[in-house]
């Protein structure tokens, strides 16, 4: 538009305006979840520096905000992944396959607390915790009644797991192997992302040092040896669910991402040798419109850092693909039900957003795992979003629109702010050390749950138009004999087991994380012979040392 209409545009605009608030109107203030202002109206004044090859381009082209695919979901659908597992591998291998045979196109393991931490089953600090808040695995037995009759080189899998991720991962590589598929065939995600434990969700189990060499090693083998494989899903899911806004999850899930590029070049890594293997987890929260900014100024920040810092020239390394799932921490235990139109809203963001893989919450998560009934219907959500709301039949249909394109504007000149941020304090690990990212979520949090308690930011069901009807939807109770079964098949397995070959694979293992070579192997052969989480991570403590977090006052 012409210099000379944007005045007019203007003059016309502020007597709008002057007409506009002499109405009478809610006594509100109009701000997103994340207490960003919003103004009542945008106009081609907000996004007159707009340049549509610069800023937008085509979908499939440099930035990337339009999305990284050249059709979208013309193309393909989004992978439909529901997050589950609970109980033990035989309770998951059923509900896995169920959600297969009811349309689901990709699986996420969810693991138990115990897994998460590295223990195994018949530790003393796994006691009551078996189980429950999701599947036990020990071994590589665990993980081969997991995928019974389930074909690894048809299904991609998922596996939220930080800590012990390159343990996991090389079970699932052995239980490949086993089933005779080549590695070369096999597809998948670890989440392998331990910069946002340190941050937000706390489970770590190493130094960051060591955890950091741990990932790297990931890289150079999954190049080599897995290369379907994303090696790191750069998770922003758990920040946001610790308390962050939507521009500290954008910034601080794309910092961490940074750090990784970095750490895999530093370990003698082309950027281009591993860079196309990362993927990110994003958060879909209740904001609409602003969780579709946040993923479009996502990829526009991603691919311009790859391309214009760190040298990446494939441009697979540019082009951010992400998982959405929908945000626990927008569920209520009051009117379960209302959970159902949440979680459709969200889903509905991320797909608008350009969304690779998509997980929805089911309606009861707040209060259990979900009950299959549950699940399904979070399942149909985004199949009834997929084919019969007409959203997927065109791509980024929201571009050019005047208050998406300067949300997204925003979000990114924002994320760059804590970029300088973080830099100024030294980089990732070093703003870790000095609490900087956990004060931020902190203080963010807190002026939420204010605005919560002050009924500024309302929450249907709970701070307005509550009502007191009991609960009535069935729950998903975990059997306490489950736990007993675990234990006892777990020691079964240490008595049948070749123990000889198990001592020799350990301390195998521990001379090579005291040297320089690649750890991964050597995980991979203390798996194969059937030493536990437990053992393998046991080894490693004594190489590696444990995290203790500095206290935050």
């Amino acid at each position: 538009m012409e210099r000379e209409k944007f005045h007019h545009l203007d003059d016309q605009k502020r007597a709008w305006e002057k007409h506009a608030e002499s109405l009478e109107g809610r006594k509100e203030s109009f701000v997103t979840v994340s207490g960003r202002p919003v103004k009542m109206l945008y106009t081609p004044l907000d996004t007159e520096k707009l340049d549509y090859e610069k800023d937008l381009g085509f979908p499939g082209s440099y930035p990337y905000t339009r999305g990284v695919q050249g059709n979208m979901y013309r193309g393909r659908l989004w992978t439909m992944r529901q997050f589950s597992g609970f109980g033990d591998a035989y309770d998951s291998n059923r509900r896995y396959r169920y959600l297969l045979e009811q349309g689901q196109t990709g699986l996420s393991v969810a693991f138990d607390m115990p897994t998460i931490m590295g223990y195994d089953s018949d530790h003393e600090r796994a006691m009551g915790e078996v189980g429950r808040c999701g599947v036990a695995i020990d071994s590589l037995e665990d993980m081969e009644i997991l995928f019974d009759n389930i074909p690894v080189d048809q299904v991609t899998t998922s596996m939220t797991i930080n800590g012990p991720a390159s343990i996991l991962w090389c079970m699932y590589l052995a239980n490949a192997e086993k089933q005779g598929v080549n590695l070369k065939q096999v597809g998948g995600t670890i989440q392998n992302d331990i910069l946002k434990e340190y941050i937000a969700q706390k489970s770590w189990i190493f130094p960051p040092e060591p955890s950091i060499r741990l990932i790297t090693d990931i890289f150079a083998f999954a190049g080599e040896h897995v290369p379907r494989w994303n090696t790191i899903s750069i998770s922003g899911y758990h920040i946001r669910e610790a308390g962050s806004t939507a521009a500290q999850e954008l910034a601080f899930t794309l910092a961490d991402g940074f750090a990784y590029v970095e750490a895999g070049i530093n370990a003698g890594l082309d950027v281009d040798s591993f860079a196309p293997r990362l993927s990110f987890f994003f958060n879909a929260h209740i904001d609409f419109f602003e969780e579709i900014c946040k993923y479009r100024a996502a990829r526009r920040i991603w691919a311009k850092r790859m391309k214009e810092r760190y040298g990446a020239k494939d441009e697979r390394s540019l082009k951010l693909r992400f998982h959405t799932q929908t945000a626990g921490c927008s569920l209520t235990a009051k009117e379960p039900e209302n959970n159902i139109i949440r979680t459709t809203l969200e889903a509905l963001s991320a797909v608008l957003g350009g969304t690779q893989s998509l997980h929805t919450n089911s309606m009861d998560e707040v209060l259990a795992l979900p009950t299959e009934k549950a699940v399904k219907i979070a399942l149909r959500t985004q199949q009834v979003i997929a084919c019969e709301s007409g959203v997927a039949n065109t791509i980024d249909p929201l571009a050019g629109s005047y208050f998406i394109e300067t949300l997204t504007d925003k979000l990114e000149s924002e994320a760059e702010e804590y970029f300088q941020r973080i830099e100024d304090l030294g980089g990732v690990l070093a703003a870790i050390d000095q609490g900087f990212f956990q004060q931020e979520i902190a203080d963010a949090a807190y002026k939420y749950q204010r605005a919560v308690d002050n009924e500024e930011q309302v929450i249907v069901g709970v701070n307005r138009y509550n009502s007191n009807e009991p609960l009535e939807i069935e729950l998903l109770k975990i059997d306490p004999a489950v736990e007993e079964k675990q234990v006892s098949r777990l020691r079964k397995l240490k008595e049948k087991r070749d123990n000889l070959a198990v001592r020799q694979s350990l301390d195998n293992l521990v001379n090579c994380a005291s040297g320089n070579d690649n750890i991964i192997p050597g995980i991979l052969e203390a798996v194969k012979v059937y030493a536990t989480i437990g053992e393998i991570v046991a080894s490693l403590k004594e190489v590696f040392g444990e995290y203790k977090e500095k206290p935050l006052f």
